[in-house]
């Protein structure tokens, strides 16, 4: 099949929406099709065109920032030529422009398409007014418009009264983590230090994106806990912060007049090479996540969880069910940073997890291969779908 993917971003950035479709797209390739991703250029240096991993990648320059997305004046006239050698347009929410025009161009060229709907699109202040009014207006157009909508967990379609409407369009297809890629890997100690982990006290290891939408990550929580270990323990664990945006400094200011300097490294964008040994060596990977409305799903606990790292989260991720089931972490109270301390110490000094079971979660149920297949079932399904009402 020939598959056209529109995501706002892609590989090398690092984010939720970037990482779905950079491993699905991988997994396509691998079973023979065409892939052509369609995004922004995240950097000014980034080639327009190239092959990534067999994937075929346009880059467009952009204008600016609305809500997360960047603005690419030329993705209307791009997406016409794109979709007319297409079978399939996968678009994804929460990303207004890039999946709007997707749709637009669905239905101008006749080609099917597919949203995943990672999460709602929400805001504060004046944000939740915007968002608000597209929610009523070009979302509505935008589900109506499409052939089939992609959750990432069944629960979802509950949760997110935007969706309801179009219930007999939706259908659930996990996440996945590539446990060939994510794996347990053993580090010497001056391999530890070069990361930035301690040796002489524990260390948990937190993986976002750091800017304004993706506060309910909740890193602040996090920075919270730690402010609460540094008054009541004699060794507090080492934290370090992977991930670049423009609430870097702000994170780092917080962890100032928390006095927390001391505990707390701020890594930056982490390098693709470098994520399965911080995984690997940290002692819990932490992701206290604060809203049921914008985590989709927390893909960055399956890759923890595939390198053999327990890890300590609320339930509002979608793999929260099988981390109790399976006693690979813990689930702690959205919000609360005493909470969230307490289940720190606990999970690293009174709690045997089982990293054989969180490893087992990963390859038995959220694998990639079996998620990538039912999408290439779907594609197929639309396709044909479209050729009869064609004919």
């Amino acid at each position: 099949m020939e598959i056209l993917q529109t995501p706002v971003r892609f590989y090398p950035y690092i984010g939720g929406v970037e990482s779905y479709v950079h491993d699905l797209s991988k997994k396509h390739v691998a079973s023979g099709h065409n892939v052509t991703v369609v995004c922004a250029k995240s950097k000014p240096e980034t080639d327009k065109r190239e092959i990534v991993d067999g994937i075929t990648v346009r880059r467009l320059a952009s204008i600016g920032q609305i809500a997360n997305t960047n603005i690419t004046p030329a993705l209307p006239k791009v997406l016409i030529k794109e979709a007319r050698k297409a079978d399939v347009i996968h678009t994804h929410i929460p990303t207004p422009w890039s999946a709007d025009i997707s749709a637009l161009v669905g239905v101008i060229t006749d080609t099917p398409i597919v949203v995943t709907y990672h999460n709602d699109i929400i805001g504060d202040g004046l944000a939740d007014y915007i968002a608000t009014a597209y929610n009523r207006t070009m979302l509505r157009l935008l589900l109506r418009t499409a052939d089939r909508i992609i959750v990432t967990q069944a629960d979802y379609l509950e949760d997110s009264k935007h969706l309801e409407p179009y219930a007999e369009k939706v259908r659930v297809v996990q996440n996945g983590v590539d446990v060939e890629h994510f794996h347990p890997v053993e580090l010497e100690s001056t391999e530890r230090e070069q990361l930035g982990f301690s040796l002489d006290r524990p260390n948990l290891f937190f993986l976002s994106v750091l800017d304004g939408h993706h506060g309910y990550k909740g890193l602040d929580v996090l920075l919270e806990s730690l402010a609460r270990l540094d008054e009541i323990e004699d060794v507090v664990p080492k934290l370090l912060v992977g991930g670049g945006g423009d609430l870097h400094s702000q994170y780092k200011q917080q962890a100032r007049k928390l006095d927390i300097d001391d505990h707390v490294e701020f890594l930056g964008r982490v390098p693709e090479e470098d994520l399965v040994s911080l995984y690997s060596g940290a002692d819990l990977f932490v992701l206290p996540s604060k809203s049921t409305d914008q985590e989709g799903f927390g893909l960055v606990i399956l890759e923890a969880l595939a390198c053999g790292t327990p890890v300590v989260t609320t339930d509002v991720v979608g793999v929260s069910d099988e981390i109790i089931a399976n006693n690979a972490g813990q689930l702690v109270a959205i919000d609360d940073s005493d909470a969230l301390a307490e289940s720190i110490i606990d999970s690293l000094y009174n709690t045997v997890f089982d990293t054989e079971k969180g490893r087992e979660i990963c390859s038995k149920q959220y694998s990639w291969k079996a998620n990538a297949d039912k999408l290439e079932a779907l594609y197929y399904e639309v396709s044909e779908l479209s050729a009869i009402d064609s004919s």
